[in-house]
């Protein structure tokens, strides 16, 4: 499976409040998810819908480990071969947003939801 790794590729301007610059850092599927809420939620989910990262210091599993929530239910994480940037820019105190990408039914779980991760200038 390949991953999109971007640092300055895509600019995005937002409307919402103040206008802000957000440049697309990682395009990467949802880790774990068929172990936690998203089947529960799965017909709620839209795609370009907000996403959380929280990020999680004191996962004994992984170092670098971010949970991705959705309305505050945890649907996966940012898989661990793509998560170390994402970690080290949340540890910075990167201004850091995410959001849905694309949406799929497909039975492999890897291949059911992306996500955008973008930093906000």
């Amino acid at each position: 499976m390949r991953f999109l790794l971007t640092i300055s590729l895509v600019l995005w301007l937002t409307t919402a409040q103040a206008e802000s610059i957000r440049i697309l850092v990682q395009n990467s599927p949802l880790a774990g998810s068929q172990f936690y809420a998203m089947e529960t939620f799965w017909s709620e989910i839209k795609l370009g819908d907000t996403l959380t990262l929280v990020r999680e210091l004191d996962n004994k599993h992984d170092r670098n480990a971010i949970r991705v929530e959705w309305h505050g239910n945890k649907l996966g994480y940012v898989p661990r071969a793509q998560n170390r940037a994402v970690a080290a820019a949340m540890d910075a105190g990167d201004r850091l947003m995410a959001r849905v990408s694309s949406l799929s039914d497909n039975k492999n779980p890897w291949q059911r939801l992306a996500f955008e991760v973008f930093v906000e200038l």
